[in-house]
């Protein structure tokens, strides 16, 4: 067995002894036909006030800038699926992955863990750890590391699990074994495209109008919600999984073991009533950990005061 192929598989052993599902190995080069499509999609306005897409394009385009000597981009996925629900069918409703602690800074450990094990058990190995935190495009990296097809919805979508997983990536300077790209196997189905509460996605899809996207309304917007999506939000609070929902491929969604990705005990049992009449005090320890920090309290309380009104 060569160093690299050696290096490779220890690699993907540790990553998914750490919890990581699926491990995939891509090139580290400059992202030329990618790069064209973003910059069509900033063109299109469809970030809407995202002004941070915009900047830093050469890095998001080439892993080489952001590591300098990259040879290789770790991607890696990790499952958030459950099948726990919130109780009460007309609260207002929060994404999945934002039912337990915030996702960057659990997989940011995990990641940072993998790296000290390449150092350790390999030797001196420059790298970089990212999860969803800077100019690092990271659907295009998995699908080049054969972890999937970016989807209609334009989420990336693993044939053996479906698409409720975090991606994360370790852009390094080691040489190691490449995986292949998975085709496309959206095949004709539109549901996604469909389901859409907003019509974020395009009629044919593979392009979402991020500024039409409740998630995007409802967590990255700071200004308030334009009044033309009044009831269309289909009472999310903070996020959406509608496009994931309706995914034929989600019925193998598996649920995840994670401990810090459970729900806070109180968050799945709060009534309509008790997130209309949502304290600060309560969302702080509700949310203590939690991603929905980042909309903070005020946040929160405009999205559910807009479904309200």
């Amino acid at each position: 067995m060569s160093a690299i192929q050696r290096h490779t598989e220890l690699i993907r052993a540790e990553a998914q002894r750490l919890g990581f599902e699926f491990v995939g190995f891509a090139r580290a080069e400059r992202l030329d036909e990618e790069a064209r499509r973003l910059e069509q999609w900033l063109h299109a306005g469809a970030h809407g006030r995202m002004a941070y897409m915009e900047n830093h394009f050469d890095l998001r385009i080439d892993p080489t800038k952001l590591v300098p000597g990259a040879k290789t981009v770790i991607c890696l996925t990790f499952n958030y699926f459950t099948d726990k629900k919130q109780e009460d069918p007309e609260a207002p409703k929060l994404a999945t992955y934002a039912f337990g602690e915030d996702y960057h800074f659990v997989v940011k450990d995990k990641l940072k863990s993998l790296l000290q094990f390449m150092q350790a058990e390999i030797g001196e190995v420059n790298g970089r750890c990212f999860v969803d935190s800077a100019p690092v495009m990271e659907r295009e990296w998995a699908q080049r590391a054969g972890l999937g097809w970016n989807g209609r919805n334009t989420l990336t979508i693993h044939p053996k699990r479906g698409s409720f997983f975090f991606l994360a990536e370790i852009i390094c300077d080691l040489p190691l074994l490449y995986d292949a790209p998975i085709r496309d196997h959206c095949g004709t189905c539109r549901r996604c495209i469909e389901a859409c509460p907003t019509e974020a996605i395009s009629p044919e899809g593979y392009f979402l109008d991020a500024s039409k996207c409740i998630s995007y309304l409802t967590i990255e917007l700071r200004d308030e919600i334009p009044p033309e999506f009044k009831g269309k939000m289909d009472n999310w609070m903070f996020g959406c999984d509608v496009c994931q929902d309706v995914c034929p491929w989600n019925r193998f969604s598996e649920r995840h073991s994670e401990r810090a990705f459970e729900p806070h005990p109180d968050l799945l049992q709060m009534s309509r009533r008790d997130w209309l009449e949502l304290t600060e005090d309560v969302f702080g320890k509700v949310f203590k950990k939690s991603a929905v920090k980042r909309v903070k309290y005020a946040g929160l309380k405009r999205n559910i005061g807009f479904l309200d009104k």
